[in-house]
């Protein structure tokens, strides 16, 4: 399918699948400063400021029915992310979680999330993004996406993705891996293979794909993610360039070097987020990965998940 094709003559749809926490960023028992964030809150975020008037950005998730729920769906719908595929549950919560930053960004997270509402998804009958899924040209979702439902809720995200991926739908698959989130390796190692199999683009952390296989080094991580058997992948090796294939035509896409790493938080996220925003609107998988490191080069200099609009102002749409 051409997403980027005039023809239509209406913008590109694609739905991000996952959960948005509410954020605490600083030191335990010092001053804390409130956001919020998830790994495809953040790439939904991303993209709605990166693709301009053609391109709609959708949430799928669930949130509750008390004040912080409406107060991240009010901040979403500002930063021009469309609400409508989002289900509230009353009586629930959304999770919440704290970073705290080393001197060179790196992070450590401690969550609150056992009962968030984001979780409970699925347990519809029909959800908002399967009844709509007919009308949108993408989907984009995650390991975390699936590692926070239950196997019913990760079957029926499954589901959806091979019924876009037959429908001729771009369905792109992040493999972010949190060890925590899963029950066991072997455990995740089989819902991600079932889920690069459903895949039309995979979007590959090395250092993820080496953890979650267990892999001696980051070049026989990147070896391994070159063979996945999807017809488009780009690989992230952080300050290395990005190696970005399609039908196993391998390019190397060089980063770009900052004057200081002050927060990692949100650069595969941002990656992401810049590499669909140009390979939806027609772009080349090299031209699209250099727009994902030179978005992902600007967020890592700036703390939070989301960093300010005017930081970016050049990249907007």
């Amino acid at each position: 399918m051409n997403t980027s094709s005039s023809a239509t003559r209406r913008p590109v749809s694609i739905a991000a699948l996952g959960e948005c926490m509410l954020e605490l960023q600083g030191q335990a028992f010092g001053t804390l400063r409130q956001s919020f964030g998830g790994d495809t809150l953040n790439t939904a975020v991303y993209l709605a400021r990166c693709g301009g008037a053609g391109l709609q950005v959708h949430y799928a998730t669930a949130l509750g029915d008390d004040s912080l729920s409406a107060g991240l769906l009010e901040r979403w719908a500002a930063e021009g992310v469309l609400t409508g595929l989002v289900q509230r549950l009353p009586g629930r919560l959304p999770g919440l979680y704290l970073i705290e930053l080393d001197e060179g960004g790196e992070r450590r997270f401690h969550y609150w999330r056992g009962q968030a509402a984001a979780r409970s998804y699925f347990e519809a009958a029909v959800t908002a993004l399967e009844a709509q899924a007919d009308a949108l040209d993408a989907l984009y979702l995650s390991g975390i996406s699936l590692a926070i439902l239950p196997p019913a809720g990760r079957e029926r995200a499954l589901a959806l993705m091979a019924r876009m991926r037959a429908s001729g739908k771009l369905v792109a698959f992040d493999n972010n891996y949190r060890p925590r989130l899963w029950e066991s390796v072997a455990d995740a190692r089989d819902w991600y293979q079932r889920a690069f199999a459903a895949a039309t683009v995979a979007l590959i952390t090395a250092d993820d794909h080496q953890a979650l296989h267990g892999l001696a080094d980051l070049d026989a991580a990147v070896a391994a993610a070159q063979a996945l058997p999807v017809a488009e992948i780009a690989i992230k090796r952080g300050a290395l360039p990005a190696r970005v294939g399609l039908h196993q035509i391998w390019q190397d896409v060089l980063t770009e070097s900052v004057p200081r790493v002050v927060d990692t938080t949100a650069a595969g996220d941002s990656f992401a987020a810049g590499y669909l925003s140009r390979r939806l609107r027609g772009g080349a998988p090299a031209e699209a990965a250099a727009f994902g490191n030179r978005l992902a080069a600007r967020v890592i200099q700036h703390p939070g998940a989301l960093i300010p609009r005017e930081a970016m102002q050049d990249l907007i749409g």
